[in-house]
């Protein structure tokens, strides 16, 4: 194992008996036929089991939905790629030549995915228990310091709920501007409350990020209105 793999060995606090697992995890579809998609849907099924069975032992008094969407909070997209950027994944990845180019090693999508497939990789060569230990390693204090009840509800939700509670009509969304090739689009989107004086924009490259922003954006002032 070269130094630079071994150093995330580290990072992940497991060091693989079987490196080609290791390879498979990190290799990119864009790079070749042996690539970390089978190990992704793996990956993405253990980390999915561990979380629920770490919220179920920790937390007893509440409700299911609630362990839903902590469960739901933890193991999405953007949160598995915030994981990665920590331990430098990006560096790590085998990418083919397009990707490459396009800054697939930032990209939220294959950092996640990645992250997944290493979970897949490691469960396949050392068991449950080590990919526990790992889930455990890399989540640290998320799987203690989690979201209220109100929290958990997206903006979109909450601003809706804060209107109707009201008898104000709902929000309207829409796209005021994309840039950008496809697969790396930057998206404005706007958003018209009723009783903000404005129309309030965010822009992201993801549509339904950059509507959740300008959601939380008119609840902030609706609140900041009323007090």
């Amino acid at each position: 194992m070269n130094a630079d793999r071994a150093r995330l060995c580290e990072l992940l606090g497991y060091r693989f008996t079987a490196e080609n697992l290791l390879d498979d995890a990190l290799t990119h579809r864009s790079a070749g036929r042996h690539n970390n998609e089978r190990l992704e849907f793996l990956g993405d099924a253990v980390l999915g089991m561990v979380i629920a069975a770490e919220l179920y032992a920790c937390n007893s008094d509440p409700s299911e939905g609630v362990l839903t969407r902590w469960r739901a909070t933890l193991v999405k997209k953007h949160t598995l790629a915030e994981i990665a950027r920590e331990i430098s994944l990006g560096d790590y990845l085998v990418l083919g030549g397009g990707e490459l180019k396009s800054g697939g090693r930032r990209r939220d999508s294959i950092l996640a995915d990645t992250l997944e497939a290493l979970l897949g990789a490691i469960y396949l060569d050392g068991g449950l228990q080590a990919a526990q230990s790992v889930i455990h390693t890399l989540y640290g204090e998320r799987l203690t310091t989690l979201p209220g009840v109100v929290e958990l509800k997206d903006p979109k939700t909450r601003l809706q709920e804060y209107l109707q509670g009201r008898g104000l009509a709902l929000p309207s969304y829409s796209v005021v501007e994309t840039q950008g090739k496809a697969h790396e689009q930057i998206i404005t989107v706007q958003c018209e409350v009723e009783g903000v004086g404005q129309v309030l924009r965010a822009t992201d490259t993801s549509r339904r990020r950059a509507e959740q922003t300008a959601a939380s954006m008119a609840l902030a002032k609706l609140q900041t209105e009323q007090t």
